[in-house]
């Protein structure tokens, strides 16, 4: 990145900050009027969240963040972007937030359907294609993509041009995305008869289907994967085996029905699939530190 390209970065991620603080001038997070557009401000540290998230791409504004999805950790911070190809685990924390200095960032869900048709029409990539695909990667932010953003956030002052032009900025920032340096794994994901496909397809399978018991095997040809392969190529992209994944979401759920929906431990462990909440206890207690009742008493004294 040039120094006029780093100048132009700091310039509109100032402007992207006063935006943010505009509509969220206090700690929380928004769900915009543009859909799959939302906006983040803590200033509470260290303090941990476990979500299981849809396609996605997160822009830091101010801050600093850890997160760790699937098994790799990722720590990024201002004028830098994370992008999840994949419905992925995670879990994460804000660096040294404060009042004066708060944690600031955009997040906005990937359509599937776009990156499918826009790689469909866009010239084949140069890459070689032979590496692996995983699901997420973290990057500097350039110019295009902050002040494809800003244009986003600025249509939040017309709410009645929202529907129109938010679209074409839309499509605008999933063309940034491909054509930068997650691009290459966003297309294997999302192109038809790729082996990383497969594996987005059998993500989305378990996403539907986390409730239910499964074989890897079944799932693997349900794919149509040999099951080696299945289990190989599942690890790169999400950096969980199958059933490590599966185990996770069914966890994650467990807790959000625990803390937002006030579901009791025994009742979340049986909804998300569990037939014996000892098991459910024991496995919870192995992903969180603590057995379900304290952990939830714990979140709830912090909230």
């Amino acid at each position: 990145m040039t120094e006029q390209d780093r100048a132009e970065v700091a310039r509109v991620n100032s402007l992207l900050k006063e935006k943010i603080l505009q509509w969220l001038p206090g700690p929380g997070k928004l769900q915009t009027a543009i859909p799959g557009l939302v906006l983040a401000h803590r200033t509470e540290a260290n303090q941990s969240e476990h979500i299981f998230g849809n396609p996605c791409v997160g822009v830091i504004v101010q801050g600093n963040k850890c997160s760790v999805m699937g098994s790799r950790e990722y720590r990024y911070g201002a004028g830098q972007y994370c992008v999840s190809g994949v419905d992925m685990p995670s879990a994460f924390y804000v660096i040294n937030p404060s009042t004066e200095v708060p944690f600031l960032s955009m997040g906005l869900d990937l359509d599937r359907y776009l990156i499918t048709r826009l790689t469909a029409e866009l010239a084949p990539s140069t890459a070689t294609g032979h590496g692996p695909c995983q699901g997420v990667a973290v990057s500097a932010a350039d110019p295009d993509l902050l002040g494809a953003f800003l244009r986003l956030l600025h249509l939040l002052d017309k709410p009645e041009q929202i529907p129109f032009l938010a679209p074409m900025v839309i499509q605008e920032i999933h063309y940034i995305l491909l054509m930068g340096p997650m691009g290459e794994n966003l297309r294997k994901l999302n192109t038809l008869g790729s082996q990383s496909n497969q594996i987005a397809q059998a993500i989305f399978w378990l996403r539907n289907n986390y409730r239910k018991p499964f074989q890897v095997d079944s799932l693997a040809r349900q794919v149509n994967m040999a099951t080696s392969t299945f289990h190989r190529h599942f690890k790169e992209v999400t950096g969980l085996s199958p059933l490590q994944f599966h185990k996770r979401l069914r966890l994650y759920e467990a807790q959000r029905l625990m803390l937002v929906e006030n579901e009791a431990a025994s009742s979340a462990g049986f909804a998300v699939g569990y037939e014996s909440i000892t098991q459910f206890n024991r496995e919870y207690k192995r992903l969180f530190g603590e057995p379900p009742h304290r952990d939830l008493n714990r979140r709830k004294g912090n909230m």
